[in-house]
């Protein structure tokens, strides 16, 4: 399977802390990639490093096979890379609608998966509720048609049938995606590839199916099965 990003001995510090220590990963192109683990695993600090807005203390960050480590975050969102962030993903003072403009060419299409905003389109992001500006967040992203679009928890605060139909929807397209979760949701069960992280190290990394039985294996023997720590 082709290749559109990848990390190589990646290492990320905040101050005197190291949250990523030297990891190597790569992300399949037009296929979606869920990051395992719990608060603290380094997930965040792997999509971050991914979008530029944090710097590596070591190692390469390789886009389409270019080395893109020394590139700014807007420099690598010009080149058709999306972050949307576990929290703070909206401008409170702009409207949906402004936010979706923003976006661009996918607006239609995005309201279209999302019909539950466009009654909230003359509202400003600020005045909605959490889940509603994840949803308003997202769909700016997807409005843009990234080659590269990255997720952090993008399922918090919506409804489980919203998060369905999104993961449908980025099962189905051809975008890479990379998205972070603390557990495998069903609905994304045919991602093309999971990686677990403990403590900013990989522990796993391999198809969902291979992930249950490792799973299953672990707690079935005296040998520890993949963390999801």
């Amino acid at each position: 399977m082709p290749v559109e990003a990848a990390l190589h001995a990646a290492r990320v510090r905040y101050g005197p802390l190291e949250a990523l220590h030297g990891v190597d990963l790569s992300f399949p192109s037009s296929a979606v990639t869920v990051l395992l683990g719990r608060n603290g695993a380094g997930r965040t600090s792997v999509l971050h490093a991914l979008a530029g807005v944090v710097r590596l203390s070591g190692g390469r960050v390789v886009w389409r096979g270019r080395d893109v480590t020394g590139l700014s975050m807007h420099q690598r969102v010009r080149l058709g890379m999306a972050l949307v962030p576990a929290e703070r993903a909206v401008f409170g003072s702009l409207t949906v609608a402004e936010h979706l403009q923003l976006g661009g060419p996918g607006r239609d299409a995005a309201l279209e998966l999302f019909p539950e905003l466009t009654a909230l389109l003359a509202r400003p992001a600020g005045s909605l509720s959490g889940g509603q500006q994840q949803l308003v967040a997202i769909a700016r992203a997807l409005a843009a048609q990234p080659a590269l679009l990255l997720l952090d928890e993008p399922e918090r605060g919506l409804a489980p049938a919203v998060a369905a139909r999104l993961h449908a929807r980025l099962l189905a397209g051809d975008t890479t995606v990379v998205l972070t979760a603390q557990e495998l949701p069903r609905t994304l069960a045919r991602a093309a590839v999971v990686h677990v992280l403990h403590r900013g190290e990989v522990s796993f990394s391999g198809e969902p199916a291979e992930l249950s039985a490792a799973a299953g294996a672990g707690s079935g023997s005296a040998g520890p099965g993949p963390s999801l720590r």
